[in-house]
């Protein structure tokens, strides 16, 4: 931990004109349609479970969600460290929660190979129809969004808008959602159900706030300032603010008991800025809420930003 924390720190001095917020990344998409109800901005909540531990504190910070007026999407590995957490999927959906798949075993060799990425594809595909999920999101946040047409997805959420700490570093540059489409169809053609959506692409969502694990674990920040202040900047451009989280990191229990924890009143405070500043001013919505918003209105015009995909 302590050299990931030294190339962390190295890394952050080279970022400062990239990191935590990219010049460029408000422009709106050609035609963008805005939020639903006229709202300033989006916010979306996720969180990544990704061992026993994450898998134990997930109902502490579902109430956590709940008591402060939130819901989120709780992404599950379907064949990592810990059992299919059936009954505890089925609590979070029957209060409002959503469920998603995080990769399929979290090792990191998930796109090694087209030719394994196709075998895999069929597993997670199994998992989605079982579980009933529409999103995916890889491990460790690599991506190779063009092979992702395989899964049977409304949404992908493996990028950001800039993230130079991640292994895949290249960020892509906005913090709006955007259309990925099927390769051969026509991208200019309305989408108007979820099916539809499926059998013609897919909408990326990237996440724009740091991570809890960069910003408290790697870069040791004792504040959730950095959220707030990206926060700010994202709502004055009318973006969408994605924050991915992980149960496995908090501690809701006082202090941290190890140097990969940081206190949970830290979300907290984030949360409690959030709907006290912002009252009334945004769209609180589960990512495949998100990615019905952006599907139903058009794929073409919503991904020229982002012509290059991989």
């Amino acid at each position: 931990m302590e050299v990931r924390r030294r190339i962390a720190l190295r890394t952050r001095k080279h970022a400062t004109g990239v990191w935590p917020i990219m010049p460029g990344s408000e422009q709106r998409p050609q035609h963008w349609p805005g939020w639903p109800d006229g709202k300033k901005f989006a916010f979306v909540l996720t969180h990544d479970v990704e061992s026993t531990v994450g898998l134990e504190r997930c109902r502490d910070l579902m109430q956590l969600d709940m008591a402060l007026g939130f819901r989120s999407s709780f992404n599950f590995v379907p064949e990592g460290d810990y059992q299919d957490p059936r009954d505890l999927r089925e609590e979070l959906t029957q209060n409002g929660f959503e469920v998603g798949i995080h990769d399929l075993r979290h090792d990191g060799r998930l796109y090694q190979s087209d030719k394994e990425f196709r075998r895999n594809a069929v597993s997670i595909n199994r998992y989605l129809a079982e579980w009933g999920a529409v999103g995916f999101r890889s491990a460790f946040m690599l991506h190779k969004l063009d092979w992702l047409h395989q899964l049977n997805v409304a949404y992908d959420a493996s990028t950001f808008d800039t993230d130079p700490f991640e292994p895949q570093p290249e960020g892509r540059h906005t913090i709006f959602p955007f259309w990925v489409p099927q390769p051969g169809t026509n991208d200019e053609a309305p989408i108007t159900n979820q099916s539809a959506a499926v059998r013609n692409g897919y909408v990326e969502l990237p996440y724009t706030l740091p991570q809890d694990s960069t910003l408290f674990i790697l870069l040791r920040e004792t504040t959730p300032e950095i959220w707030m202040r990206k926060l700010d900047w994202i709502a004055k451009h009318g973006g969408m603010v994605l924050l991915d989280t992980h149960p496995d990191y908090m501690s809701f229990n006082g202090s941290p008991q190890t140097a990969t924890e940081y206190p949970v009143a830290f979300y907290r405070e984030f949360l409690t800025y959030l709907k006290t500043r912002y009252a009334g001013e945004y769209w609180h919505a589960l990512p495949n809420e998100v990615a019905r918003h952006v599907a139903a209105r058009g794929s073409g015009t919503i991904c020229r930003l982002h012509p290059q995909l991989t």
